[in-house]
């Protein structure tokens, strides 16, 4: 039922739906307390009201930005509270005393401070919203930008505003029970001295100095920083905050080009939460903005999303335009007619042409270039198990979508079968069961289920730690432990080195230190070879969040069991075993002809049938029916392994560049020719 009522509420916990019903009972509680009259009852409410509000706030909670909607925002709270402590005086029979009209006269005054203090942090925050934000980029020593106001001002301001009244009603409150006006006007003079402050505090930032400049300057920064920088190939990119992670899969390969790479982004939302990078980023908002921007020396620009946005970049005609997508796989969105719309269509290897063939979109296959995938580059080729350790299989269900349709994850389905089957085998085998991060997010099902496989695995852990035949070295695994901990903190040292002021301020101080960078990808890497060693080598794990990361996974395991998605084309490029459930039930013929990226895995039914296949491949390579197949499905779907992705990436992105040279070269020709005989 909790579950339910977190799940209606859109509440992310039960201490939020708790906070939630005290916050709504509470202001009934306030006007019965006015109305009997109770000034401790009434204190108590206030306290609850107070804390909840707080609570809320401080955890973002959807049920806030509801209220706001119903007319029932933070403002009308704190009014309705005050009011009813005014009711709460006037029941005493106090509505002739001083202290009643000092108290609505001091709720009059604080009110008019939110008018004031409401306009400064408006105004603050608008001047301090550049047309444009970014990374790596030297503005610095272009134009001036002045140092953000402390977070402490600005942050939440509103809350800290209103909850200034606290002194005034906890004043009032004491001066109604102990009959002592010195306190309630006390805390009265004390929350009209805070709010003017307050406002006082705010009021240099927007005069001065304090200012930023003003659009056409930053915008004219930007473009002498372009004329002297002189980016050669863009990565363009717009979208909502969720798909951040379609522009970060791009990063490492932008700053492995040979040319120099620019991103530019269109949302500042993505701007927030991509991933640290060396390269420069330009997030332009404004269409017209970047339609004005100087890209003139940028022959190639990249499009890892089919948006709307696409057009304003696409119609620059020096530069050629290509759609390099954010994955390859059989669905839809991989064949979209849009794509017709770019100058060349990259794919990873022939299964992308051929599937454009087949979709007959009117992408023509001259267009078409296979590059390879060099996101994939950290992942490991298969050595075989080492012998010092039992092997190895990764579970690795995607989530239940959107749709009820069975063949979206075999988690519901299958999930503990396989898990069952695994923790049980003979020769046994290690499971590491990593969901996706969406699981149990729309179905209460595929919730369970991943808690009920969380609990299989972690009592299969525990057996088998208790087990003779297993044995671990403690010593190890401590100095390993202490490792992980002095690497966190080291990453901790660094992250908060870089965390900044506003946009504005980040965009002035926001230019990677590339040892820095370079310290912390070696940090992460240290972190993820150390993180194994804090276990056995033996002992199953449930592994949830970003760290490890998934192809880290992929690199300890030995083999994978998955669903139709992206992880299974990306696990083969590893060349080892893997198996994908027919949770639909297709049958096996049907669900090999539908899906490319099982025609060389071993397909298990919802019992987990087949799963002994992969295991036998697992524990005797020699003996494996599936080797050779996987070899060509991964050169069909992934390119040849030779030359590097990289290096066809950098090739393909230089052959275009020369069109785009040619083609602008003639268009000079062309126009001093009609010059000269015009």
């Amino acid at each position: 039922m909790i579950t339910t009522a977190i799940r209606v509420a859109r509440v992310g916990s039960a201490a939020e739906l708790a906070a939630a019903a005290l916050m709504m009972l509470g202001f009934p509680a306030l006007m019965l307390a006015a109305l009997v009259p109770s000034v401790p009852a009434f204190a108590v409410a206030a306290a609850v009201t107070y804390f909840a509000d707080h609570y809320l706030h401080r955890k973002g909670s959807y049920l806030v930005s509801r209220l706001s909607k119903v007319r029932a925002g933070l403002s009308i709270r704190f009014l309705i509270r005050e009011l009813l402590l005014v009711l709460l005086l006037a029941r005493l029979s106090l509505s002739d005393n001083l202290m009643f009209f000092g108290a609505v006269a001091g709720f009059i005054a604080f009110y008019g401070l939110q008018a004031p203090h409401g306009a400064l942090v408006t105004l603050i925050r608008n001047r301090r919203r550049l047309p444009v934000a970014t990374r790596n980029v030297d503005l610095a020593s272009r134009i001036r930008i002045p140092d953000a106001p402390p977070r402490r001002l600005l942050d939440r301001s509103a809350e800290k505003m209103l909850h200034l009244d606290l002194a005034a009603v906890a004043g009032i409150l004491l001066s109604a029970q102990l009959d002592a006006p010195v306190a309630g006007f006390t805390g009265i003079a004390v929350t009209l001295a805070l709010g003017c402050a307050y406002v006082l505090a705010l009021a240099p930032y927007v005069r001065g100095r304090r200012i930023p400049p003003r659009a056409e300057k930053v915008l004219a920064a930007v473009d002498d920083w372009l004329r002297g920088y002189r980016p050669e190939t863009v990565l363009y990119f717009s979208g909502s905050k969720e798909s951040a992670y379609q522009v970060d899969m791009w990063l490492e390969t932008m700053a492995q080009l040979d040319s120099k790479p620019l991103i530019i982004l269109r949302e500042r939302a993505i701007l927030e939460r991509m991933a640290p990078t060396t390269v420069p980023v330009v997030c332009v908002p404004g269409g017209v903005h970047l339609m004005n921007m100087d890209l003139s020396t940028v022959q190639v620009a990249l499009y890892a999303a089919n948006v709307g946005k696409n057009i304003h970049l696409l119609r620059v005609p020096t530069m050629k335009h290509v759609f390099i997508g954010h994955g390859d796989s059989d669905k839809l969105a991989s064949v979209n007619p849009f794509s017709k719309v770019y100058d060349e269509v990259w794919t990873a290897g022939r299964a992308g042409r051929d599937r454009y063939a087949l979709a007959d979109v009117g992408v023509r296959d001259d267009d078409i270039a296979e590059v390879g995938r060099p996101q994939l580059a950290p992942i490991q080729l298969w050595q075989g198990v080492p012998e010092d350790r039992i092997p190895t299989v990764l579970y690795a269900p995607t989530w239940e979508g959107w749709d009820d349709n069975p063949g979206n994850t075999s988690l519901l389905l299958a999930g503990e079968n396989i898990v069952r089957t695994l923790i049980t085998a003979d020769p046994p085998v290690r499971v590491l069961y990593k969901p996706h991060p969406f699981t149990g997010t729309r179905s209460t099902a595929a919730k369970a289920a991943h808690q009920r496989i969380t609990a299989l695995v972690g009592e299969a852990a525990e057996e088998r730690a208790a087990a003779a035949a297993f044995t671990a070295d403690p010593a190890a695994e401590t100095a390993a432990r202490a490792e992980l901990a002095r690497i966190e903190g080291r990453l901790g040292d660094l992250s908060a080195d870089t965390e900044g002021g506003d946009e504005a301020e980040t965009t002035r101080d926001g230019v990677a230190d590339v040892a820095k960078f370079e310290e912390i990808a070696a940090l992460r890497t240290a972190w993820n070879e150390t993180y194994w060693n804090t276990f056995p080598s033996w002992q199953h794990q449930v592994i949830t969040g970003p760290e490890p990361r998934l192809y880290d996974c992929f690199n300890v395991s030995d083999a994978m069991v998955s669903d139709i998605s992206s992880v299974v084309s990306d696990f083969i490029a590893s060349g080892k075993p893997y198996a994908v459930t027919d949770s639909a039930e297709l049958g096996t013929e049907e669900f090999r002809r539908q899906n490319t990226a099982v025609r060389a895995a071993v397909i298990l039914t919802n019992a987990a049938d087949g799963l002994d296949g992969l295991l036998a491949a697992v524990h005797d390579p020699s003996t494996d029916p599936l080797a050779a197949e996987r070899t060509e499905l991964k050169r069909y779907l992934l390119g040849p392994a030779e030359p590097p992705s990289i290096v066809q990436f950098n090739t393909a992105v230089t052959h275009l560049a020369a069109k785009a040279d040619i083609r602008n070269r003639g268009q000079q020709t062309r126009a001093a020719a009609t010059e000269l005989t015009g």
